[in-house]
């Protein structure tokens, strides 16, 4: 099966297919090299005085911080805590705004007296809204998540409903001249063509759940990753507060990379 499989692939194809993988294994050892460096470069700046330890740490100060917080459990329960959070804001912020489009959609006079309520929401700091949210619904893990949510529902929202708005006209057309029904253009159309536009969403409402949680720390929490950098500049650790940046860099970058490979199997699966 294998052989018949190469033998389909020409020479020239072949030689295309291994450039690329070459290309692609090359670029991963330069960004590992690259990422070594910089530890490597701020340790011996730090090591040789070209800056303050003190007020950059360096990565042999932040390796024995995390030893130190893994050993007595805290550093993983501020973990997850904070990606607790941020998974709870980013699929309710995905479901709601993705359902919200979809009425938006449907309903054309709602759009239109909507849109320039959500171009301001949009447009408005949504971390300005964090004081208000906690002094309306409390000091507790919900405001947090629901700050969360409205730092990305909006562009959710608005990201959805363009990418349905900018289906061809004439797959409805062809639909509805042989009887289909809005469901069906729904269903068969707009929100198949409009999946990846879905997992960009998904992409661009990671780094903003991310925010939305750690603004939302910063003001009210007693754990996660936000509390750790709060408390610990306050006292002045900054190998703790750079650990713990470092940490949610990783996060984010995960949750990112695990939707991009969700989107290249559904685009393989097309």
């Amino acid at each position: 099966m294998s052989e018949k499989k190469d033998s389909s692939i020409s020479s020239e194809q072949k030689k295309y297919l291994d450039h690329i993988r070459r290309r692609k294994k090359f670029v991963l050892l330069i960004q590992i090299f690259v990422l070594f460096f910089f530890f490597l470069l701020w340790e011996l700046a730090a090591d040789y005085g070209w800056i303050d330890p003190f007020i950059f740490s360096q990565p042999t100060k932040m390796f024995l911080a995390a030893k130190e917080m893994l050993s007595d459990g805290t550093l993983w329960m501020h973990i997850g805590t904070t990606l607790w959070e941020t998974v709870a804001g980013f699929f309710i912020s995905t479901i709601l705004g993705t359902l919200t489009a979809v009425i938006l959609w449907w309903n054309r006079f709602i759009s239109d007296v909507s849109e320039p309520y959500l171009v301001v929401l949009n447009s408005l700091p949504k971390t300005a809204l964090a004081p208000i949210i906690i002094v309306w619904f409390g000091n507790n893990q919900s405001s947090i998540i629901l700050v969360a949510l409205l730092t990305s529902v909006v562009v959710t929202i608005l990201s959805v409903l363009n990418g349905f708005l900018q289906v061809d006209e004439e797959k409805i057309k062809l639909i509805q001249i042989f009887g289909g029904t809005k469901k069906q253009i729904l269903t068969k159309v707009v929100f198949p063509a409009n999946i990846p536009c879905i997992l960009n969403a998904l992409k661009i409402n990671v780094g903003l759940s991310f925010v939305g949680v750690i603004v939302g720390e910063f003001l009210v929490a007693q754990n996660g990753l936000g509390f750790l950098i709060t408390y610990n500049s306050q006292t002045f650790q900054m190998s703790r507060v750079l650990l713990s940046v470092l940490i949610l860099a990783f996060l984010s970058a995960l949750m990112y990379g695990s939707i991009s490979i969700l989107e290249k199997r559904f685009l393989k699966w097309q």
